[in-house]
């Protein structure tokens, strides 16, 4: 009895002595650059602290620079298993993910942390776009940023109003940035970033729709000679996600970690893209490239073309059957 006992003690001592997560090993992988700032601060960071709050037991091998696959690709490498938590551009699996990209459009937000706040919302677990989408596709999103207001960078053409863009060859990510750019009579060209240097570089673009912060990362600005500032011509949604098929063999501990640190991660990542919204485009200026604020007239004119395109874009899925209005809306009152 005794060592019964003992043995039954010995037990519960060691179970209390056990670590709160079994050990991880997972495979994240994106597109981005090394050194760029949504990688460093979003991936990287939420890596980084849930090793930590792990006490070492969850790991990680990290796959940057479209090592495991081009963006538009990554999604389908998490959904099959090739990588545990990939980065998915909304915009670049548009026939997948179309009502994703409700947080690109240009509307009431002037800061990365107002539409990440707001689309995290509604893409998290149990949200209104997590269930119209996401887990129909069997990913669950663990992390999000929606980049600051994009501007438009042109090669050449110096910008003096809002006919400044007509016919350039405009670089969009498709969805709500394609239906701005025909709004403003460009022509839309949907390249993924990794791919617009050498895009400008021969001419296959006039110009670009991007955010200040991925001007330098992709080394873009000896291309470019000019730029809109103080204008939102949408953003730019990214998420990691987790396959619901690999999020179900991890343990409560395992998942209770990732999750938690995921949101917090969230949070902390659209503060540092706000941040160097401002002191990238400093860099940027201080490169050559001349920033130009629209005439009041003509930003007027810009800003009621670019408000026109949330409900374009809704009507346009609601036709191919998907409940854009229902995501457009439920995306509206979350920034609200």
């Amino acid at each position: 009895m005794r060592m019964t006992s003992t043995a039954g003690l010995m037990a519960a001592l060691l179970a209390t002595a056990a670590p709160a997560t079994a050990a991880e090993t997972l495979r994240v992988g994106d597109s981005f650059p090394v050194g760029h700032y949504i990688a460093e601060n979003l991936a990287k960071v939420w890596m980084d602290r849930v090793t930590e709050k792990s006490g070492g037991e969850i790991k990680f091998e990290y796959f940057p620079s479209e090592q495991m696959g081009k963006a538009k690709d990554l999604l389908a490498l998490t959904q099959s298993a090739a990588l545990d938590v990939g980065y998915v551009g909304a915009s670049y699996v548009s026939d997948k993910l179309p009502l994703s990209s409700v947080g690109e459009l240009p509307e009431a937000f002037t800061t990365s942390c107002q539409g990440t706040k707001a689309f995290w919302k509604i893409a998290q677990p149990g949200g209104a776009l997590d269930q119209a989408e996401f887990a129909p596709n069997g990913v669950r999103v663990l992390m999000v940023m929606v980049l600051p207001a994009y501007q438009i960078f042109t090669k050449d053409r110096e910008i003096t109003g809002a006919d400044s863009f007509k016919g350039l060859k405009i670089r969009t990510t498709g969805g709500a940035k394609e239906i701005a750019s025909k709004l403003l009579e460009a022509i839309p060209v949907q390249i993924p970033a990794p791919e617009s240097r050498e895009a400008l570089s021969r001419g296959t673009l006039d110009a670009l729709l991007f955010p200040n912060g991925s001007i330098l990362p992709y080394e873009m600005q000896p291309f470019l000679k000019y730029a809109t500032t103080g204008q939102n011509f949408g953003s730019f949604v990214v998420t990691y996600t987790i396959s619901q098929q690999k999020w179900d063999s991890l343990t409560p501990e395992v998942q209770k970690v990732l999750a938690e640190t995921g949101e917090e991660t969230t949070l902390s990542a659209c503060e540092v893209a706000d941040q160097l919204d401002v002191s990238d485009r400093e860099k940027i200026a201080a490169a050559g490239v001349k920033y130009v604020e629209l005439p009041e007239a003509d930003a007027k004119k810009v800003g009621d073309l670019m408000a026109t395109v949330g409900d374009q874009w809704a009507a346009d899925l609601e036709a191919r059957g998907r409940p854009a209005k229902a995501i457009l809306q439920a995306f509206r009152d979350a920034i609200e």
